[in-house]
């Protein structure tokens, strides 16, 4: 058995099983109600059950754990650590409310600050994503397993280039950067299905000019990492690092 395997096994499992949580809430209308209440609103009963269901999946691990529904960990603690689990339960909030399904449960294990295994899981689609501590990328669909081959690089210049923007996050950056560009066709996605259109050769670049946090871009950095693609921090040129001080990310652009 290579290695992290059975983790990766492990986390695997807690992805599938989190996304039939999460759409136990989503089918049944009962549940949603889209007025904004304080603490029990649909989408907090969809995002604890995942957590919850996650969270007994990994701690079999015996790794720490990062979750966006836990009680935050203080840096001086989590500095020390060499290997964690980053966990968004439910990541594509607005999605998850519009109903549109474009919303994913993301899982990763960083090591030195690195995402090392990602698991992305759409449960609207039954689409789950991963790789493994070898680099390679698999794509489920239904009970179709595929991997996912590295493809050709992009270059800004290019014409008819598919550039991925937010679905509910465009900003006057992202239109201002569009604009630059030669005759690019914009498709429009919730979630870190965004990473996973670049992929999946659906698009070309996203670039980021808006807020994300750490859970949310772990685990498809991973898969991207995998397949050699890098997720770059626009301030300093350099790939997004993980296990900051402050868990907000920069503003980043991810080009094939």
């Amino acid at each position: 058995m290579s290695k992290y395997s059975k983790e990766l096994e492990i986390a695997v499992s807690a992805a599938l099983e989190a996304g039939e949580e999460i759409m136990g809430v989503y089918n049944n209308t009962n549940d949603i109600d889209y007025e904004k209440k304080a603490d029990n609103s649909p989408l907090t009963i969809a995002d604890k059950k995942s957590h919850d269901k996650i969270m007994s999946f990994l701690e079999q691990t015996n790794i720490n754990i990062i979750s966006e529904e836990s009680k935050s960990v203080e840096y001086s603690e989590r500095k020390l650590w060499d290997e964690y689990w980053l966990v968004d339960p439910l990541d594509g909030t607005k999605e998850f409310i519009k109903k549109n399904g474009e919303f994913t449960v993301n899982i990763a294990l960083i090591k030195n600050n690195k995402p090392h295994l990602g698991i992305v899981y759409c449960p609207t689609q039954n689409i789950l994503y991963y790789n493994d501590h070898e680099k390679n990328v698999f794509k489920k669909t239904d009970d179709i397993l595929d991997t996912l081959d590295k493809r050709n690089s992009v270059n800004e210049s290019d014409e008819g280039l598919r550039i991925v923007v937010s679905r509910s996050h465009m900003s006057d950056e992202t239109s201002a950067y569009v604009e630059k560009l030669n005759n690019p066709e914009l498709i429009s996605c919730g979630s870190s299905l965004k990473f996973l259109y670049i992929a999946d050769n659906k698009a070309d670049i996203y670039p980021r000019f808006g807020p994300t946090m750490e859970w949310d871009t772990a685990a498809a950095h991973s898969i991207l990492n995998a397949l050699d693609i890098q997720v770059i921090n626009l301030e300093t040129g350099r790939e997004l690092s993980y296990n900051k001080e402050n868990l907000l990310n920069p503003y980043f652009i991810i080009k094939a």
